[in-house]
């Protein structure tokens, strides 16, 4: 059986789910998010704890299996807890800066790239003195928030020898070495 599937989701306080027409909606204090899934995987819901269930053993109920657990479980946790990237600008003269919805990057082009950031998510753009630009971005949907950040790590990505460009708060980058003369 599925390690992941197999695992019951335990709804927290102030989050309503609902199974119409295989549509799944989930509703909570930070948003709305609804998911259809196929009648292959069966959803119970009994006391506030969600299961899964497959009809056979075959490889794609398996993977079905999982994955519509994975992601009502994402769903669950968005609109209760919310989800947050950080994205950190290194190298000399990177800069972001932000104006409601609209981010401003200067990342050593000729031109500054101006994004409209989608309105479900809230960027904020931290700024300290000897410190990298850093770029927060957080929602209630964990796919487009990790879909903006993609998106803006795109523009620049971390170069293999000294590491500037975007990069993902925590991420460790692995380096070449140069010449060696």
């Amino acid at each position: 059986m599925s390690r992941i599937g197999k695992n019951p989701i335990t709804l927290p306080e102030g989050v309503t789910f609902e199974i119409k027409d295989d549509v799944i909606t989930v509703k909570g204090k930070l948003g709305e998010l609804s998911q259809k899934i196929t009648d292959d995987i069966t959803v119970v819901v009994e006391d506030g704890i969600i299961t899964f269930d497959r009809p056979s053993e075959s490889k794609i109920h398996k993977a079905k299996h999982g994955l519509y657990r994975a992601l009502i479980n994402n769903m669950i946790e968005g609109v209760s807890k919310g989800w947050t990237k950080q994205l950190e600008l290194v190298g000399v003269g990177y800069r972001a800066s932000n104006q409601g919805q609209v981010l401003d990057l200067a990342l050593g082009f000729s031109h500054n790239i101006v994004i409209e950031v989608a309105p479900e998510v809230t960027v904020e753009t931290i700024l300290e003195k000897g410190k990298n630009s850093i770029i927060k971005l957080t929602s209630f949907d964990k796919q487009l928030v990790g879909a903006v950040a993609a998106k803006i790590r795109s523009l620049r990505k971390p170069e293999p020898y000294k590491g500037k460009g975007v990069k993902f708060v925590g991420e460790v980058l692995r380096k070449k070495a140069g010449k060696s003369a």
